[in-house]
C-alpha cells in the first residue's frame, strides 16, 4: 500500500489527473475520440418542465446550460413543433426562465424570469412575440397557473411577517460600527438546507389578472399553502394542498386538500385523516378530485397511493391498489377515463395510465427522468395535451433529459437531442444492469455496472462502489456524469439499490425502519462479490463512495470490514444524536427513522451511528463537506476525521467552501468533489 501524501493535491493538479487517462488513452489510438472529460461537465445540456400546448402542436421547454464563466447552470425557454421542427429560443433573454405555462386556447404564455432583477411573472402572446410584465412582486412567485377561463393566473408566494420582536436596545453612536443585532428564533423550522436562515412568513395563495394588475391574496392566516394551485373548470374555485391544522407546526407530514373560493375566499378542508394528501387534479367535467397520499404509520417509507373523491370530498376511493409503488402527479386524460401517473419501479421511472374503473396501470413509457445529471436519481416531469398527446424528459445511461413526444396507444417519438454534439465526440462507458441475492437473507438485489470506456475483460480493473443517498430513494439506468468520470479514469462502478430503496415495494423500503444502517451492508457486499465472481476486477483494488446516506453507509463498512484499499466518506451522518439536533430537518427523525427522542432512547441512536465502530477503521478514509450544507453538518464529517486522527489512520478532510448540502450543485463543484475522489484513490491503486 502507497504512503499517505503529505497534503492532497492542487486543483490543477487534480483535473490533470483526471484528464490524464482520457488524454493518454487519445494519445495510444489518435483515431479514437476521448473519453468523457471533466470540462465537459460545462458542456452538458438537459431539458426540464416541458408543456405541451393544449392542441398538442408544440412544446415549449426549460433548456438547461452551463455557464463556465459564471459557474452556473442557466434555464431558457425553447419551442419546438410536436413532429421535431422549428427548434428555436422563445424569447433570447440573459436571465433564467422558467416555469412555462399555456394559456387554456394555446395563444398565450406565462412564465416566471428575472429579466428585470426579482422573479416576476411574464406573459407571452405567441403569435406576435410581444411580451408583458404581469407582476412586481417584492417575493419570488411559485406554481402560475392560468384559470380555465383565461383570464386569471394563480401562484403562491411567501407572505414576510413579524418574526420575535427584540428587546429595546440603545442606539450605537453616529458612525460607530457595532456588531450585526443578535437575532431571535422560535420556529421550530427556522432554517433550510440550501436557503439558510429563513425569512418569518407564511407561503399564500394569490391570482393576478392574466392581462396584468394588482395581484390578490386568496388565505390567510398562519399556515403555509405552498402547493400546486389547480383550478375548477369553472374558473370558480382553487384546490391546493396545505396543512391548516390547528398543531401544524408539528403535525408537519399532515397536510390535507382545500378548496378555495376565487370570490368570497371561503376555503374548505376536502380530506380529514392523518398523513399527507397533495397533487390533487379535477377532472375534466369538475365532478372528481384525484390526489396522492397515505395513512401515516409511522414507519420510515410509506407508499404513497392514489386516490379519487367526489368533488365535495366524499366517497373516497383508493385506485391501481394492486401495485405496490409510489404515484405522483396524476393528471387526467380529456375524456376522464382515468389519471396518467408517474412512478418508479426497479430503478426506472414509468408513465402510466389507470383506468377510473378500477383496472390495473397501464404502463405507457419507462426512461422517464434525466434532469438529475449528476447522479443517476429519479427526476423528470410531463405534460398532457387536451387531445391526449403527452411529452416527458427522457434519459437513458448515455444521455441526460432529452423530449419525447408520444400518445396513449399510439407510438413514440424522441424529438431532441441536446447532447450529440458533444456525445459524437466522446467515449462513454457502457452500462449494463445486474441482480445478486443477499448474503443475508437471499433478497434479490439490483445494481449497474459501468464499465471503463476502453474496457477489455482479459484485464483486471480496480473496482470502486458508489453508495446513493436518501437512503430512501433509488438509482436506476439514467445518465450520470459523475459515475461517467469515474469509469473514464479507469475504474469499473458499481451502484446499486440496496433494502430501503424505493421503486421495490413498501416492505422492501420499509426494512430501515429502525435499522438503519442495517443489511443493507450485506446487499452491498453481496453485490461487490457478484461483480468480483466475474473475473474481470483486480480483489486487491477494491474502493468505497457515496454522499448522504451513502456517505454514512460508506463510514459503515469501513467499519466493519478492511476490504477496500481506500474510502471516500461524502456529507455524512457520523453521530445521530448530533445529527437530529442540530440539522435543519432535526424534528423529522424521532420514531420515523429510529425509537424516541435521543434522550429517550440513546443506546438506539448511538447503535447505527458509524462513530461507535470508529475503533475498529483501518482503511485510509477522506471525509468531505460543504461548509454550508444543513441537512449532515460539517461537522458530522469532522468527528470521524477527529477521531481518525486521534487513532492515526491515513485520514485527510475536505471542506468545500460555500457548498450545501448538494455538495455538486455548482459545475466546479461537481468536478472537484469527483477529483478528490479520485485522487485519494489514486495513493492507494
Amino acid at each position: 500500500m502507497k504512503p499517505m501524501k503529505k497534503s492532497l493535491a492542487t486543483p490543477l493538479a487534480l483535473l490533470t489527473l483526471l484528464l490524464g487517462a482520457a488524454v493518454a488513452d487519445a494519445l495510444a489510438q489518435p483515431e479514437q475520440p476521448p473519453a468523457f472529460q471533466p470540462l465537459d461537465v460545462f458542456e452538458l445540456e438537459y431539458a426540464s418542465d416541458p408543456r405541451i400546448s393544449p392542441d398538442g402542436s408544440r412544446i415549449v421547454y426549460v433548456r438547461n446550460s452551463f455557464d463556465i464563466m459564471k459557474d452556473r447552470r442557466q434555464g431558457r425557454l425553447w419551442i419546438i413543433e410536436a413532429h421535431g421542427e422549428g427548434h428555436r429560443p422563445l424569447s433570447g433573454g440573459e436571465s433564467n426562465e422558467s416555469s412555462p405555462r399555456f394559456s387554456p386556447d394555446g395563444s398565450r404564455l406565462a412564465y416566471i424570469a428575472s429579466h428585470e432583477g426579482k422573479p416576476q411573472i411574464y406573459l407571452r402572446w405567441l403569435e406576435s412575440g410581444q411580451t408583458a410584465r404581469l407582476t412586481q412582486l417584492t417575493q419570488p412567485p411559485r406554481n402560475i397557473a392560468f384559470s380555465p377561463d383565461g383570464k386569471w393566473i394563480a401562484f403562491n408566494m411567501l407572505v414576510p411577517s413579524k418574526g420575535p420582536q427584540p428587546p429595546a436596545l440603545p442606539n450605537k453612536p453616529e458612525g460607530a460600527e457595532w456588531a450585526d443585532p443578535p437575532q431571535r428564533v422560535d420556529r421550530l423550522r427556522h432554517k433550510a438546507d440550501g436557503r439558510g436562515h429563513l425569512t418569518d412568513g407564511y407561503q399564500h395563495l394569490f391570482v393576478v389578472p392574466a392581462e396584468g394588475g394588482t395581484p390578490r391574496q386568496l388565505t390567510e392566516g398562519d399556515f403555509n399553502h405552498g402547493g400546486d394551485a389547480v383550478w375548477t373548470p369553472d374558473s370558480r374555485h382553487i384546490l391546493f394542498s396545505g396543512n391548516r391544522n390547528p398543531d401544524w407546526e408539528y403535525e408537519f407530514r399532515n397536510s390535507e386538500i382545500y378548496s378555495v373560493s376565487l370570490q368570497g375566499g371561503q376555503i374548505k378542508a376536502l380530506t380529514q385523516r392523518n398523513g399527507p394528501d397533495s397533487q390533487p387534479a379535477v377532472s375534466p367535467d369538475g365532478s372528481l378530485i384525484a390526489f396522492t397520499g397515505y395513512d401515516d404509520r409511522v414507519q420510515t417509507y410509506q407508499v404513497t397511493r392514489l386516490y379519487v373523491m367526489d368533488r365535495n370530498g366524499g366517497n373516497r376511493r383508493q385506485l391501481a391498489a394492486r401495485l405496490d409503488r409510489s404515484f405522483r402527479d396524476p393528471q387526467w386524460a380529456d375524456d376522464g377515463s382515468g389519471l396518467y401517473v408517474l412512478f418508479d419501479d426497479r430503478g426506472n421511472t414509468k408513465l402510466g395510465f389507470v383506468p377510473l374503473d378500477g383496472g390495473d396501470v397501464e404502463v405507457l413509457s419507462g426512461d422517464v427522468g434525466g434532469t438529475s445529471y449528476g447522479r443517476p436519481y429519479p427526476a423528470g416531469s410531463y405534460s398532457l395535451s387536451d387531445q391526449g398527446r403527452y411529452v416527458f424528459t427522457h434519459t437513458r445511461p448515455h444521455h441526460p433529459a432529452d423530449l419525447v413526444v408520444g400518445s396513449r396507444g399510439g407510438g413514440q417519438r424522441r424529438i431532441t437531442h441536446l447532447n450529440e454534439d458533444l456525445f459524437s465526440q466522446r467515449r462513454l462507458g457502457r452500462v449494463e444492469e445486474i441482480w445478486w441475492e443477499s448474503s443475508f437473507d437471499q433478497r434479490r438485489i439490483q445494481g449497474w455496472i459501468v464499465y471503463p470506456p476502453d474496457f477489455d475483460e482479459s484485464k483486471k480493473y480496480p473496482l470502486l462502489l458508489e453508495i446513493h443517498g436518501g437512503p430512501i430513494a433509488n438509482y436506476g439506468d439514467r445518465f450520470s456524469a459523475e459515475m461517467q468520470l469515474y469509469a473514464s479514469a479507469g475504474y469499473v462502478v458499481l451502484y446499486a439499490n440496496p433494502r430501503g430503496s424505493t421503486g421495490y415495494g413498501e416492505e422492501f423500503g420499509n426494512l430501515l425502519h429502525h435499522n438503519y444502517p442495517g443489511e443493507d451492508y450485506d446487499d452491498l457486499i453481496s453485490g461487490v462479490d457478484a461483480v468480483l465472481a466475474r473475473g474481470f476486477v483486480d480483489s486487491e483494488r477494491l474502493y468505497v463512495t457515496g454522499g448522504s446516506a451513502g456517505g454514512i453507509m460508506t463510514a459503515w463498512i469501513v467499519g466493519k470490514t478492511d476490504r477496500f484499499r481506500a474510502a471516500v466518506v461524502v456529507k455524512p451522518v457520523i453521530n445521530w444524536y448530533s445529527k437530529v439536533l442540530t440539522a435543519d430537518n432535526y424534528y423529522a427523525y424521532h420514531e420515523y427513522r429510529y425509537p424516541g427522542s435521543p434522550w429517550e432512547n440513546p443506546e438506539a441512536y448511538l447503535k447505527f451511528s458509524p462513530i461507535s465502530l470508529v475503533g475498529n477503521v483501518s482503511t485510509p478514509t477522506l471525509l468531505m463537506g460543504g461548509t454550508a450544507d444543513m441537512r449532515t453538518p460539517l461537522a458530522e464529517a469532522e468527528q470521524f476525521y477527529h477521531a481518525l486522527k486521534l487513532r492515526k489512520i491515513d485520514t485527510a478532510l475536505v471542506r468545500i467552501p460555500g457548498a450545501s448540502h448538494n455538495i455538486s450543485r455548482r459545475p466546479s463543484q461537481l468536478i472537484a468533489k469527483v477529483a478528490y475522489v479520485l485522487d485519494w484513490f489514486e495513493d492507494y491503486r
